[in-house]
């Protein structure tokens, strides 16, 4: 009994530590692959090998860069049909059925193919983040060495989620909301067991994020001040609008993708398809192509007008849902905060016209914005909230975030049964937990 305890101990210190080596690694790949983001933007856009950071926004190419977008997609496509499959779509649901489905078995040629297939659709003016490219390429990384090494299904998912978390806080610098988001969406339970390797390889990956990438705030943003009752229920009001949005969101994008499915001809060609409206779509809006951080920081900040902010708010939602339903390599995460800082910034400055005496603070009102839309639409509530906290370092948006992320989050769970997340999953006849909880015993499988 007593060797088969200290047997235990040894596996999870060694579990531990394979998680702490994965948070090492991650901080590179996570660099590596903003590396070729930045890459790729200057060869297609600038006819330029440089790693040099320019947006696809300020290319001076006229009508060609319609034809940008196409090029991407066309490579994307041959690498989703010759290479893998598996590299189409968002990155976190593609996890989340490797856990459900295959023990969290990952083919290895993933941790290669979705970087560098989401370097080529952002590159090219996709209008994507890096965040679900990296958390698809950190579950793969981590569910490759969980198949090498002599470990459980259970302890490969762990890896899996550590390898996904670690790559989040390598691009964002945000330690607690990843290991939220791979307890939420990954691991769908709470013990230490699971969470505290987690844990390791994010603090690890956000503390070497500093020498790699930068330690300042991902989001940039003036301070907030205290909210009272009345700016309360402003927020909490807003929570209900941002929770029927959530849905609007989530049915429009498995709306277009069942459209594609309905095109005769082979889903190789969906992303050219895709690309084809990302390129005319970013004619009118050229802020509408390529990652759009910039985008975010510009609501959160109100260096933007009401009129350039509804334009963003519309093509960019195009512009993402018709490249996303095409089965392009892209992820959800940015393009949801971009739609819901815009809107929030939108009502917010609508709201201090109408009724100045309330005292509402647009920035604020973007912030919830972002963070709401991504609670209602991914469920997952917790990691929304700390995110925005970690991403713009705004303690004081604790309160009107937990509150409009709360209602969001119940609006849309009453009225729409899966999320953004799970929708493709659950067609796929997979049974999805709707929350995670506490277990007991060792988990081993």
């Amino acid at each position: 009994m007593a060797e088969h305890e200290l047997s235990r101990k040894r596996q999870v210190v060694f579990i531990y530590s394979i998680s702490c080596l994965i948070g090492i690694a991650m901080t590179f790949v996570a660099k590596g692959l903003l590396l070729a983001i930045q890459l790729s933007t200057n060869l297609f856009y600038f006819q330029s090998f440089s790693f040099s950071e320019h947006s696809p926004a300020d290319h001076t190419l006229g009508w060609w860069s319609v034809g940008i977008p196409v090029i991407g997609g066309l490579i994307v496509g041959a690498m989703a049909r010759w290479g893998s499959k598996a590299i189409r779509g968002h990155g976190i649901p593609e996890a989340m059925e490797n856990i459900l489905q295959r023990d969290s078995r990952i083919p290895r040629r993933i941790t290669l193919l979705k970087p560098l297939s989401s370097a080529i659709a952002i590159g090219s003016g996709g209008p994507f983040g890096a965040e679900g490219p990296i958390i698809a390429t950190g579950g793969a990384l981590g569910s490759w060495i969980g198949q090498v090494l002599p470990v459980s299904s259970y302890e490969r998912k762990i890896l899996l989620a550590s390898g996904a978390a670690a790559g989040m806080a390598a691009i964002f610098g945000t330690p607690l909301s990843a290991v939220m988001i791979a307890i939420e969406l990954l691991l769908f339970e709470f013990r230490a067991k699971s969470f505290v390797p987690v844990a390791l390889a994010t603090v690890i990956a956000s503390t070497l994020r500093g020498l790699l990438i930068g330690n300042e705030s991902f989001f940039q943003m003036p301070s907030l001040g205290e909210t009272n009752l009345t700016q309360l229920m402003v927020f909490l009001g807003f929570g209900v609008v941002m929770g029927l949005m959530c849905i609007f969101v989530t049915k429009s994008i498995y709306w277009i993708e069942d459209a594609f499915e309905k095109i005769p001809i082979h889903w190789m060609w969906w992303p050219a398809l895709g690309g084809l409206a990302v390129g005319l779509i970013g004619m009118i809006e050229p802020r509408s192509l390529g990652v759009g951080y910039g985008n975010i920081s510009m609501s959160l900040s109100g260096s933007l007008t009401v009129g350039a902010a509804a334009s963003i708010l519309v093509w960019k939602f195009l512009s993402w849902a018709l490249a996303l339903g095409s089965g392009t390599s892209g992820g959800t995460l940015a393009p949801l905060l971009t739609l819901g800082a815009s809107f929030g910034f939108i009502v917010g400055t609508g709201i201090t016209m109408i009724f100045p005496e309330w005292n509402i603070d647009p920035h604020a009102m973007a912030l919830v914005g972002m963070a709401a839309l991504f609670a209602g639409s991914s469920r997952a509530l917790l990691t929304s909230v700390i995110f925005a906290l970690e991403g713009t370092k705004q303690p004081l948006g604790l309160v009107p975030l937990l509150g409009c992320c709360s209602i969001a989050y119940v609006v849309s769970s009453l009225l729409m049964k899966n999320s953004i997340m799970t929708e493709k999953i659950v067609r796929r006849g997979l049974q999805v937990p709707h929350e995670y909880y506490p277990t007991q015993g060792t988990g081993k499988n």
